[in-house]
């Protein structure tokens, strides 16, 4: 990859950590067992070596070119709703534990699909930001 990194880029790669960090919740929380699951955990981790080692050369890339000021600006502002978005996700999976609507592993789950939906949701805010130069 010899273009340039972009912020959207590194926006984007969220989602990829965010749908990571769902499959190794799976893996951690799940209480069956199935003869390919282990094909699916070892895909897993090869990917993520594989998408961390990718990564970490973009990342280095990326930290020596000239920065998007605006992109910055709008980052920072469509992180500012994604914080409201979250609390308020957080809040609604709190109270339905307090009131024992749901139990810790459908919790756990719901936190990490919150995780995902909110990287999804701030992706595309930005998108929308950064296309319109707000």
């Amino acid at each position: 990859m010899k273009s340039k990194v972009t912020l959207k880029e590194m926006v984007g790669t969220k989602i990829i950590y965010a749908t990571l960090l769902v499959c190794y919740y799976w893996m951690w929380a799940r209480r069956d067992w199935h003869h390919y699951y282990e094909t699916i955990q070892n895909t897993v981790v090869i990917f993520t070596i594989v998408f961390f080692a990718l990564r970490a050369n973009r990342i280095y890339k990326y930290s020596k070119e000239e920065k998007d000021e605006l992109a910055i600006q709008n980052l920072r502002r469509t992180d500012a709703v994604g914080l409201k978005i979250m609390i308020a996700a957080a809040v609604v999976i709190a109270f339905a534990c307090a009131v024992r609507a749901i139990d810790g592993p459908a919790a756990g789950y719901a936190l990490v699909g919150m995780i995902l939906v909110l990287a999804v949701v701030r992706f595309i805010i930005f998108c929308v930001m950064d296309s319109r130069g707000v």
